[in-house]
């Protein structure tokens, strides 16, 4: 920043030839070197754009001859930044010191009070070279919307000095590829964005793991909303992504708007405790505690695995054997089904594929028990889990949803 141009220029008024406006962008400009100055007039009719040039938009104006860029040295600076806001937005403080839009505008909240305006959505942002300036104009903020705003990394990181209390963040097609919390490493919690509960970066260029292993490191995250990136398209279905984000994000409790239940939670991290058993096995992990030393490799690709080992217990030998090319005849389990309670029932045993749900496995046990679907009660055990027996009781989750293994025995019991 230079020094002709203030430290939180950004929605600062200036005066140019005597026409007022608001900085709404600081930054270059291609192909033209050196420094502008994005500004919304006053006056529509001073303007020449919306904020776009040459097909990139810099940032929006509320009207389509609003804006224009000049260069700094042409700007003599007026209000600061949380009088430019107020103005541009017609806000008003009210008695419990919130600040809210006037009759006639879109009804919502503002920045520094209580929560943030859509209006900055659709805006190309740029945050102050001293942002530690807005942290008193911005210490209540609970909610700030950021979509269409180009916004990256780097200028997100900055508003962490402002909203200890930011509690909802709204990150909707920014183009956001990455994120990164430098402060703690993997499987620790950051100190940044405490109190985030609700983050959406949906319709963003998202497609590495590594985005989601540090969402971990947030320390209140409970709701998710990750929808259209091509994360959500890397593995053979979208179903196949979400299982592995709710076991990578220890305490998120809804994930694309769908509520996570206990079951589901526990299905997918028994299935990542299982899928990535032998891969942790060969980075250093070992069955004896005391000798369980995976590499840093493998922590920082899977952060919660050494908690899942204290959850469920080291993966026994069976479960660490390699998975086979994926083909019909290897998505085959073989179930023994078996009646407790009924010493006249033979075993039975059948290859069913492990996509089959739960429904029509009960179909099938009602043609060979001759006992209606809806009088079963199934319950699931290996040769890992001794005197232990998971309650398979969601009719539209298949075979797989329980990480049930081939071999494995499924208890039928009915009153």
């Amino acid at each position: 920043m230079t020094n002709s141009v203030p430290c939180d220029a950004v929605w600062r008024q200036i005066i140019c030839d005597g026409e007022k406006g608001t900085v709404l962008f600081i930054g270059n400009v291609p192909p033209t070197a050196g420094l502008w100055l994005g500004e919304e007039w006053d006056n529509p009719e001073r303007g020449k754009h919306d904020g776009s040039n040459k097909g990139i938009q810099y940032f929006k104006s509320s009207h389509p001859t609003s804006a224009s860029f000049i260069r700094p040295k042409k700007a003599n600076f007026g209000v600061d930044f949380l009088t430019a806001v107020k103005r541009r937005y017609e806000l008003e403080d009210n008695q419990d010191n919130t600040v809210k839009m006037t009759a006639g505008k879109t009804a919502v909240q503002m920045v520094g009070f209580q929560s943030v305006s859509e209006k900055l959505s659709g805006n190309r942002l740029s945050i102050p070279a001293n942002p530690s300036s807005l942290t008193h104009a911005f210490a209540n903020l609970k909610e700030l919307a950021l979509n269409k705003t180009g916004v990256n990394w780097s200028l997100l990181i900055h508003l962490d000095v402002m909203p200890a209390a930011l509690n909802k963040l709204l990150l909707t097609n920014t183009g956001l590829r990455s994120i990164h919390f430098d402060d703690v490493g993997p499987g620790c919690k950051t100190a940044m964005f405490p109190s985030l509960e609700f983050l959406a970066v949906d319709n963003n260029s998202i497609f590495q793991w590594s985005f989601v292993n540090e969402l971990e490191k947030l320390q209140s995250l409970q709701k998710l909303s990750c929808l259209n990136n091509p994360l959500m398209s890397a593995e053979r279905n979208a179903g196949t992504a979400q299982q592995l984000i709710i076991a990578k994000i220890g305490k998120i409790q809804v994930f694309n708007k769908s509520n996570i239940l206990p079951d589901e939670r526990r299905g997918a991290e028994l299935d990542y405790h299982k899928i990535f058993g032998k891969e942790w096995l060969e980075a250093g992990g070992h069955q004896d505690q005391e000798k369980n030393r995976p590499s840093e490799a493998f922590t920082a690709q899977h952060p919660r695995y050494q908690i899942l080992i204290k959850k469920y217990g080291a993966p026994e030998d069976g479960e660490l054997t390699e998975k086979q090319p994926f083909a019909l005849k290897n998505q085959l389990l073989t179930i023994t089904f078996k009646c407790p309670d009924r010493d006249e029932k033979k075993h039975i045993e059948k290859k069913l594929p492990e996509s089959m749900t739960i429904q029509k496995v009960k179909g099938l046990l009602y043609r060979l028990l001759k006992v209606p679907g809806s009088e079963l009660k199934l319950t699931y055990s290996s040769s890992n889990m001794e005197g232990n027996e998971i309650e398979i009781d969601n009719d539209l989750k298949p075979l797989q949803f329980y990480s049930t293994e081939d071999g494995a025995s499924v208890l039928v019991r009915w009153s």
